[in-house]
C-alpha cells in the first residue's frame, strides 16, 4: 500500500511537471504602463486563469516610446492592446493587424479645458492651444477637428496643436487651454492638481459624436492562418475575459493586484482604485470581449468622414474577426 501511495504521488508530481512544461507561451504587449486600464490581464495571471487553460502568459508594459504595432510587427509580442484608429491606420500602411476581441465598448477619451482660458464650447477652440497625445492617439482628435472644419496645420491653422506629454502639466500651468484626458486617468490628475470640476469644461468624445473604439486585442493576420495559434488565442481570450469579469466585480482587489505588478512603484492605491472603478463603466459585461460590429462601423465612418482623410483613406477589409471570440465561448 505504501509503495502504491508513493507511486501515485510520483505520478501526480510527474503529471504536474509535464503540465507546467506543456503550457503554451504567449506574450501580450500593453499599450501603456502597468495600471488598472489593463487589470483584467493581471488578474487572469494572478488568479491562475491562464494556468487553467495551459497558457504561460508574459505581460509586457508599454510606455511613451512603445508602439504596440511596431512591437508585434517585429515579433516582440503575439497579441497587443491598441486603439482601433491606430490599428486601422497601421493596417492601411501595410502592417496587417486584426482585431480578435474588443474589451472596451465605450470611449473614455475627453478634452478637458479651463474655463478661465475662455473655453466653454467647441467654437471656443479657435485660436487656442490644445494638448494632444500622438503615437496613434491623435487620430480621433484630428478626425474631430476635421469635423469642426478647424485646420490643425500650416501658417493659417485655426488652433495650435501641442504634442502633449503623458501628464497634464500644460493645463495646470496654463500652457494650453485644453489637454487630452481619459475619464479614468488624466482627468483625475487635473483634479488632484488643484482644479475643481466647476473650473473645467469637459468634452467627452462620446458626447461629441466622434468616439472611436479604444482598448482592443490585435494579432497579426498570419497568426490566424495557424490552427494551433488560433486555439492558443481562443484560450487566451477565454482566460482574459474571466480576468476582466473578476476585476469588474472586485474593483478594489483588482487594483491591488495591479499595484503588486507595478515594478516602477509609481502608481498609488487611491489612483488605481479610482481608475478601476471608472474602467468598469467602459466595459460591456453582457458580451464581454466581443466586438460590436455597429461600433466598429461607427469608428470606421468617423475616421472616413473628414474631407482630409487624416487617418484612413478607404474602408478596411479583414480588419476584425469574431472567430477567436466565438471559439473562446466553447
Amino acid at each position: 500500500m505504501k509503495k502504491l501511495t508513493l507511486l501515485l504521488a510520483a505520478s501526480a508530481m510527474s503529471l504536474a511537471a509535464y503540465t507546467a512544461s506543456a503550457a503554451d507561451e504567449l506574450t501580450l504587449q500593453l499599450k501603456w504602463v502597468t495600471q488598472a486600464q489593463f487589470a483584467g490581464y493581471y488578474v487572469a495571471k494572478d488568479k491562475g486563469f491562464y494556468d487553467e487553460v495551459d497558457l504561460d502568459v508574459t505581460i509586457k508594459p508599454g510606455g511613451p516610446d512603445v508602439a504596440p504595432a511596431q512591437v508585434i510587427a517585429g515579433g516582440g509580442a503575439d497579441v497587443v492592446v491598441d486603439w482601433m484608429p491606430a490599428a486601422l491606420a497601421t493596417r492601411e500602411k501595410g502592417v496587417p493587424l486584426v482585431n480578435i476581441s474588443q474589451v472596451f465598448s465605450r470611449s473614455g477619451m475627453m478634452l478637458t479645458c479651463r474655463k478661465d482660458m475662455g473655453v466653454e464650447t467647441p467654437e471656443d477652440f479657435k485660436g487656442k492651444t490644445l494638448g494632444v497625445w500622438f503615437f496613434g492617439n491623435e487620430y480621433p482628435f484630428l478626425s474631430w477637428m476635421d469635423k469642426l472644419k478647424y485646420k490643425t496645420e500650416g501658417a493659417d491653422a485655426d488652433i495650435k496643436v501641442l504634442k502633449q506629454g503623458f501628464n497634464v502639466d500644460p493645463l495646470l500651468q496654463k500652457q494650453a487651454a485644453c489637454v487630452s484626458t481619459m475619464t479614468y486617468n488624466e482627468y483625475w490628475q487635473v483634479i488632484d492638481g488643484g482644479l475643481t470640476p466647476a473650473e473645467l469644461t469637459v468634452f467627452p468624445y462620446e458626447d461629441q459624436g466622434v468616439a472611436t473604439l479604444e482598448d482592443g486585442l490585435y494579432v497579426m493576420e498570419k497568426s490566424l492562418e495557424d490552427e494551433a495559434m488560433k486555439d492558443k488565442l481562443a484560450r487566451f481570450i477565454k482566460a482574459s475575459m474571466k480576468g476582466w469579469k473578476y476585476a469588474i466585480e472586485n474593483t478594489d482587489e483588482a487594483a491591488e493586484i495591479v499595484l503588486e505588478n507595478d515594478a516602477t512603484g509609481a502608481q498609488t492605491e487611491k489612483h488605481q482604485k479610482r481608475m478601476m472603478a471608472e474602467i468598469a463603466k467602459l466595459i460591456d459585461t453582457e458580451n464581454l470581449g466581443k466586438l460590436n460590429e455597429e461600433s466598429y462601423n461607427r469608428t470606421v465612418n468617423i475616421l472616413l468622414a473628414g474631407d482630409s482623410k487624416l487617418v484612413i483613406s478607404k474602408e478596411p477589409e479583414g480588419a476584425f474577426t469574431q472567430e477567436i471570440w466565438e471559439r473562446a465561448q466553447k
